[in-house]
């Protein structure tokens, strides 16, 4: 399929998002720079407990890939043993979801106090200074892993067309209810045909209420 919906410089109808692409990427920064100030006593103490809490590192480095296949590294507070990406291979059977992602409702790689973190995303907290960076949004199509990348199918690729995000339609929609990636993939070209500063302060919001009801992975 054609990779022909991303956002620059027109969206369909026409509509010239320049300008709002530039008041996003603003309200990136300034939120998530907000945030990273109030919550930095909070932040501390979540690294801290993630360190005592079982071996290995406070974050978990990811590699990811972005708009237009671009690759970058990205942290999350580590809530799995020290040795999950080699377990993973280990319960391919087990996987939950159809597709290249790999999704376990029990994964017994995940540590008590990663399963706290998961519930209310706080584990996605350090993701900010990816935002900070540039390399992510606070609402696009989640990231996909490096190895689910190599496994794309031409349908897939659509969803980076642009710029990934910490949240987005599948974190706020069905994020439970979803076993086939390409359904999720659908949330995202769907989210990115109707993109709008408003569609992304109605995710950010839903989001909100997603985090403190603890209704996470």
């Amino acid at each position: 399929m054609s990779h022909s919906i991303g956002l620059r410089p027109v969206l369909a109808g026409g509509r010239n998002v320049t300008v709002e692409l530039a008041v996003k990427r603003t309200m990136d920064v300034a939120i998530s720079a907000v945030l990273l100030v109030f919550l930095s006593p909070f932040l501390l103490a979540l690294a801290l407990a993630v360190r005592l809490s079982s071996k290995g590192p406070v974050l978990y480095t990811c590699h990811w890939v972005g708009q237009e296949g671009r690759r970058f590294s990205g942290w999350k507070f580590r809530t799995m043993v020290e040795n999950a990406d080699a377990l993973e291979l280990e319960l391919k059977d087990q996987n939950e979801m159809t597709g290249p992602a790999f999704k376990m409702t029990n994964d017994p790689r995940v540590t008590s106090l990663g399963r706290l973190l998961r519930k209310f995303s706080l584990d996605e907290l350090p993701q900010l200074l990816n935002v900070l960076k540039g390399d992510l949004s606070l609402v696009g199509p989640r990231a996909p892993r490096e190895h689910e990348y190599a496994q794309f199918t031409e349908f897939q690729k659509q969803k980076l067309a642009v710029q990934p995000g910490i949240t987005c339609l599948w974190q706020v929609e069905g994020r439970h209810r979803i076993s086939d990636y390409d359904r999720w993939v659908e949330l995202d070209l769907d989210y990115i045909r109707r993109w709008s500063l408003w569609l992304d302060l109605q995710i950010l919001a839903k989001t909100a209420v997603v985090v403190l009801r603890g209704t996470g992975v």
